[in-house]
């Protein structure tokens, strides 16, 4: 929206994603912009064009009224002006369908030892007091297996009616070893397997093939698996993604949205999370954040948000790390469903990189099988998204929104054998 028009008199309306033109002294490249409504705010970095000094509107800002402030480095703020923003087009958002395990309340173990002491009877009568039906216990790290999960800790969880599911910290080093110790981690009985692919794992699509072809070969096409990793994936380019949620791969998305640890609201990182997570159509089961003291408050409405946005499992980090206060919380029943806007769809124009480009590219070689698929968005990827949007009656933009990604989303994907 031009500062100058009619409109920005008023008050500018602008869809998620889209741009807003600024105008004012002192400006910079890269300088902080900030949007902010009454339960969140996220914030963008402010670019120079050749119309002007734009800004994005960033995927997860709530729709309505924002303010919009610029910040320089020593932390001095423009003045506040307001928009409306407009949601990022149809909710569709796949959080439904999860296998049993993943379903309700779920809570994560790392050390059973410092876990009510390792007391099963202790640990199954708090979980049955918090509605906990899952608890995800730490099998393995990297191709070393834990001696805390055994087969008689499965029976021994499953006698006092709960689900076990293993959990398995990855780097990517050994690949085949680490699919190895997956594997017998599923034999112990377990009714379901997290893979935890983190920092060590970014830039690895290799090791990430070669781990999920060993394992599924192991353990078999339908067998329950999730994957944890990152909430926000644009911040994260080099995470394969792609690979872990591949059909065929895991079935199940558990981002880590530990809102308090990033350092945002539970309506703003969630809504972020959602933005980015829809697109690679695994369905969602949020890990939330039960380390550090988060308030009660917060607690309470991430489990509304999500059960708006229709998730029907989600779980905590961690149980040694839990106080007993946020145990009371978590015991109450389940809050109402907060209905909240579209949070949208990631923006991808020339220039961007990352494994979000990759799945884009990946659905693209289904319209044209010439399209690159290299994680970079250059000429020859904007001019096949051109044709794809001509093709389906789409604005030729030659960028994603939402209409876009639900056409591309609807194509076959192509996958790749990464090499090194």
């Amino acid at each position: 929206m031009p500062v100058n028009s009619v409109a920005c008199k008023h008050i500018v309306r602008v869809k998620i994603g889209k741009q807003v033109l600024l105008k004012g002294t002192r400006l910079k490249q890269g300088m902080r912009v900030t949007f902010r409504w009454p339960k969140g705010a996220l914030a963008t970095k402010l670019r120079r064009t050749r119309i002007g000094w734009t800004v994005r509107v960033p995927e997860g800002t709530r729709s309505g009224t924002v303010s919009l402030t610029v910040r320089d480095r020593a932390g001095r703020r423009s003045n506040k002006r307001r928009i409306r923003v407009i949601g990022g087009g149809a909710k569709t958002v796949p959080l439904a369908g999860l296998p049993a395990a993943f379903r309700g309340n779920g809570m994560w173990i790392w050390y059973l030892s410092a876990s009510d002491g390792g007391d099963l009877d202790a640990i199954a009568a708090r979980a049955h007091r918090a509605q906990v039906s899952t608890v995800f216990i730490k099998s393995a790290d990297a191709d070393q297996l834990w001696d805390q999960f055994t087969p008689a800790l499965v029976l021994a969880l499953h006698a006092r009616g709960l689900h076990v599911c293993a959990w398995q910290f990855v780097y990517g080093k050994k690949p085949a070893g680490e699919a190895a110790a997956a594997a017998a981690s599923v034999a112990t009985g377990a009714d379901c397997l997290v893979i935890d692919a983190e920092s060590d794992y970014e830039g690895r699509y290799v090791s990430a093939q070669t781990y999920m072809k060993a394992l599924r070969g192991a353990i078999g096409p339908t067998y329950p698996l999730g994957l944890t990793s990152f909430p926000y994936v644009d911040y994260h380019p080099g995470m394969p993604y792609s690979v872990f949620l591949a059909p065929g791969n895991a079935q199940v998305n558990l981002p880590q949205v530990y809102w308090k640890e990033i350092g945002g609201s539970v309506d703003a990182v969630s809504a972020k999370t959602v933005a980015h997570n829809r697109i690679y159509g695994a369905p969602m089961a949020p890990l939330g954040q039960a380390y550090h003291a988060p308030a009660r408050a917060d607690l309470t409405r991430f489990r509304g948000l999500w059960s708006g946005y229709g998730a029907s499992g989600v779980s905590w980090w961690s149980w040694q790390a839990a106080s007993e206060t946020t145990w009371t919380e978590l015991s109450k029943p389940a809050p109402a469903p907060i209905a909240s806007s579209d949070p949208g769809w990631p923006v991808l124009a020339k220039g961007a990189k990352g494994d979000e480009v990759v799945w884009l590219q990946q659905h693209l070689a289904s319209f044209d099988g010439a399209v690159p698929i290299d994680g970079t968005f250059g000429f020859a990827t904007k001019a096949t998204l051109k044709s794809f949007q001509a093709a389906r009656n789409l604005p030729a933009t030659g960028e994603t929104d939402a209409a876009t990604w639900l056409a591309v989303l609807a194509l076959p994907i192509r996958t790749v054998a990464w090499s090194n």
